[in-house]
């Protein structure tokens, strides 16, 4: 047997995942592996499934609309996040597309776009921010791709806001404030603020509900807030210290 080949490219595959298992591509998969990336039969892909781990595949069948591969050997046990979702305001297409690449990649679960009174942006196209999820999990080595949901109403999100879900929101009033994150377990939300702020009704219910948290001397834009809060939440709750 001749040396292993390298893995060039990872995969997200919407199918079963196991020794010997045949895993078919799609359309897009298929061009993208064959016409773009120029592989062939006998090259190896890494792919995974968002539940079996990352496993070695090689092509068994390669076409320009369709192809096949087949995995061979485990190469990474299923690794899932915390119980943490991130909620955040739409701001700029480029700025929401940064900050579910970033959820993707720093250990979010769930990626939850909402729409607050000072919202600018109401309108979102899930599909879309879901491949820049899956996409962000391809790039980053992880194996678990977080769900993008359809925008909602804050209020009515906090309306039936499930019992034992700790919330932290981030509120540029508290710019400069020593204000922490409390070590409370189990499953969490950070909640963004869009970029007109709070209103007070909203800042008022939320204090009411949640633990308002500083991001540190300087008012941030929402897609860096997002990156901050991640951080602080991960190195305080999360798991980064068990990587």
């Amino acid at each position: 047997m001749g040396p292993m080949k390298a893995v060039k490219v990872r995969l997200y595959v919407e199918h079963p995942l196991g020794a010997g298992q045949s895993v078919p591509l799609s359309r897009a998969q298929a061009h993208y592996l064959f016409g773009v990336m120029r592989l062939g039969v006998g090259d190896a892909v890494a792919v995974f499934n968002g539940q079996d781990g990352a496993w070695r595949a090689e092509i068994v069948e390669a076409g320009k609309k369709a192809g096949v591969l087949q995995c061979v050997s485990a190469s990474a046990p299923q690794r899932d996040p915390p119980d943490l979702w991130l909620m955040f305001a739409p701001i700029k297409k480029a700025r929401t597309d940064f900050i579910v690449e970033k959820a993707a990649e720093m250990g979010a679960a769930r990626i939850v776009p909402v729409q607050t009174a000072f919202t600018n942006a109401e309108r979102i196209r899930r599909d879309r921010l879901q491949a820049h999820a899956v996409e962000a999990t391809e790039q980053c080595g992880g194996t678990f791709v977080p769900e993008v949901a359809e925008i909602a109403r804050l209020d009515r999100m906090l309306d039936a806001w499930p019992d034992g879900r700790h919330l932290m929101f981030c509120d540029e009033m508290l710019a400069g404030a020593a204000q922490g994150l409390p070590k409370l377990p189990g499953p969490w939300a950070i909640l963004i603020g869009p970029e007109g702020g709070f209103s007070e009704a909203e800042r008022a219910r939320l204090r009411g509900m949640g633990h308002a948290v500083s991001l540190g001397p300087r008012i941030l834009r929402a897609d860096t807030a997002a990156v901050a809060a991640l951080t602080l939440w991960q190195t305080t709750l999360g798991d980064w210290g068990s990587a």
